[in-house]
């Protein structure tokens, strides 16, 4: 089994590795986020993102790229380094890079991904960094799963 600190990757590393992806033919895909508290949801969607090709890179915000997102102050809840981990630890996933710019465009720029997938509550035309791709994937959420929301119950439970 591969240690899945493995998986955690700088950009230098992936850019060699996508010219081998290439090489032998591998459907690329690529989604991003902040992946605060792991739930179903995102599992659903990192599954579905991972079928539609051969290898799922994941973009995570770093700390202050998701602080930027404006989800709330005491977002994210969970360091980068901890998000990573738990990223890695997947069988869906297969890489993981840090950003810390606001959205993965420079990422994706260098990637070139085959597939790009976001979540059903994007519009294409809000996803400028797509044109990177070879084509963008749209994947319906699960519904009534968010990190937004079990923050909040948290609170509610602690209040």
């Amino acid at each position: 089994m591969e240690d899945s600190k493995a998986k955690l990757k700088t950009l230098k590393k992936l850019l060699t590795l996508r010219q081998l992806w290439a090489w032998e033919g591998r459907k690329v895909v690529f989604t991003n986020g902040v992946f605060d508290i792991l739930h179903a949801g995102h599992i659903e969607l990192l599954e579905k993102a991972r079928a539609l090709g051969d290898v799922l890179i994941v973009g995570l915000n770093k700390d202050e790229s998701a602080r930027r997102l404006g989800k709330g102050p005491e977002r994210p809840i969970n360091a980068w380094a901890d998000r990573a981990a738990v990223l890695c630890a997947l069988s869906a996933v297969d890489a993981v890079v840090g950003f810390s710019e606001d959205t993965p465009a420079q990422l994706m720029e260098q990637l070139k991904p085959d597939i790009f997938v976001k979540g059903g509550d994007y519009k294409l035309e809000q996803l400028r960094e797509a044109r990177y791709a070879g084509r963008t994937v749209l994947i319906s959420l699960k519904k009534g799963y968010s990190t937004t929301n079990i923050a909040r119950k948290l609170r509610e439970v602690r209040a």
